[in-house]
């Protein structure tokens, strides 16, 4: 009788032992089938060595679960050796929120037509890739975006107009591309919240739109650009502007007639052909960063607020300014 007894509580232990693991994992089998589809497409690459079938997805590496569905809501693929293509297979996790792809040096091809079918999609990042095409209309499907990052890669062609069309956009990234043309005007129509806007070191060019005057960004990068013309849209007296970066164009205006927000606490216009004098108003801002160096500006440097503790190359090679920092008006 204790024989049987002990070989009864041996299976049982061993049948628990199996259906534990089973009964514990709160991973999706779909979910769960599409990552290994996923990983396999990526060439299995190390970053993805926790990715196993007999194991939870739930607490694998790189993704997360939805705390009351179980669904995987995140996918973020930092660094490691993803080769090929983004998998199409990504749209087919449909809980998704958050995408990210991030130093995947051989990461190739276009932008995932299949993001497009990623509704609850609230984050997308895909930076620091080989990614080459254009950047596609369809992103302006995503309603739910509130970051869109597609900074340093190598995406071409023009800035589809219909980005303006995301309501909920708190930051544009498009920074660090190849991208050509005018920046459409749209940009200066989001129809809901104004993004942080990065542009910059793309090879846009032409005029800022003059829609930007009604836009009111809190931070805005358009550098190593070749635009043109007037800058002076992107500030104003009522606005709550804090960080402009618009160096290394060829932008061409009086900056003695911008009228400057309050707020205004870092300006970089160096490399421009920017002309007139410094505003007095200068004086009233708390500057914590300024460079109007390498353009055409003349007259002295008015005296106050933050604009003596920044250095002479803040301000040098410019037609005629003078005046502390730089040597003395004659």
């Amino acid at each position: 009788m204790e024989l049987k007894f002990s070989t009864f509580l041996s299976l049982t232990l061993l049948f628990s032992s199996v259906l534990k693991p089973a009964l514990s994992d709160l991973c999706n089998p779909d979910d769960k089938k599409v990552l290994l589809q996923i990983k396999k497409a990526s060439g299995n690459p190390y970053v993805l060595t926790s990715w196993k079938s007999d194991t939870d997805c739930c607490d694998w590496y790189c993704v997360t679960c939805d705390s009351t569905t179980n669904r995987i809501n995140s996918l973020t693929i930092f660094a490691g050796q993803v080769s090929g293509q983004i998998p199409a297979l990504v749209g087919d996790l449909p809980y998704l929120e958050t995408l990210e792809f991030h130093k995947q040096p051989n990461l190739t091809g276009p932008i995932q037509p299949a993001i497009a079918k990623l509704k609850g999609l609230k984050s997308l990042r895909l930076s620091w890739t080989n990614l080459s095409g254009s950047v596609p209309d369809f992103l302006s499907q995503l309603k739910n975006l509130t970051f869109l990052d597609l900074s340093f890669n190598n995406l071409t062609g023009t800035i589809p107009s219909s980005l303006s069309q995301l309501p909920n956009l708190n930051a544009l990234r498009l920074d660090r591309n190849k991208l050509t043309g005018h920046i459409p005007k749209s940009l200066g129509q989001f129809i809901g919240n104004v993004p942080y806007l990065y542009l910059s070191h793309n090879q846009l060019s032409g005029n800022i739109p003059t829609s930007f005057a009604q836009m009111d960004f809190t931070s805005i990068d358009l550098s190593r650009n070749k635009l043109e013309g007037d800058a002076s849209v992107i500030f104003g007296l009522n606005k709550t502007t804090q960080i402009v970066d618009l160096s290394r164009n060829l932008l061409d205006f009086n900056l003695s007639k911008v009228k400057f927000p309050t707020s205004l606490t870092s300006l970089d216009i160096n490399h421009n052909k920017i002309y007139g004098s410094i505003p007095v108003e200068f004086t009233q801002l708390n500057f914590q960063f300024l460079n109007v160096s390498y353009n055409r500006l003349c007259g002295q440097i008015p005296v106050g607020g933050k604009l003596q503790s920044f250095d002479e190359y803040s301000y040098f090679h410019n037609r005629c300014l003078c005046g502390a920092p730089l040597p003395s008006c004659k």
